[in-house]
């Protein structure tokens, strides 16, 4: 199901990237990133389960909970979450473990955040999605067949259609 793709390299530093909704100054935002519990999982399968998530991440600590990234308009997931774990101690390991570890033949990418807000759970792209499945040129079943764009385009179906 999941294989630990870690190296004693990783890192749990903070990343260069930053929620650009974040309502507050990016001062606050960076005080909230550095004692934050909660990690932003993206590079998810559309199919990956949330008992899958709870399985893998429950294994750096408790995790208080789950939060599956979905579709705005489908309600459907969209390949991202957020965990919260109830320590920063147990974040981090996930952060140094979890990290590239393979789930339904993706690599997860694990990333800081300054805590789940209600309706970030929902994508931010135009058709509902992520935005990176908006220009996705290539054919990718776990994310749902071929971007959005790409289908407009040559009027390709959506994949289980």
């Amino acid at each position: 199901m999941f294989q630990s793709g870690s190296s004693p390299s990783t890192s749990v530093s903070m990343s260069s990237y930053r929620d650009q909704h974040f309502k507050g100054s990016r001062n606050e935002q960076e005080k909230l990133l550095k004692h934050s519990t909660t990690l932003y999982v993206g590079n998810l399968s559309f199919f990956t389960t949330e008992g899958q998530l709870y399985e893998l991440f429950g294994k750096c600590g408790d995790v208080k909970r789950i939060v599956m990234g979905l579709d705005k308009f489908k309600r459907t997931p969209c390949g991202f979450c957020f965990v919260e774990y109830y320590a920063r101690e147990d974040a981090e390991s996930a952060m140094k473990f979890v990290n590239t570890t393979r789930l339904d033949d993706r690599l997860v990418r694990t990333d800081w955040d300054a805590g789940f807000i209600e309706g970030r759970q929902f994508g931010r792209g135009k058709s509902g999605g992520q935005v990176r499945d908006e220009y996705r040129t290539d054919y990718d079943t776990g994310r749902g067949g071929y971007g959005q764009l790409l289908r407009q385009k040559f009027e390709v179906p959506e994949f289980g259609k």
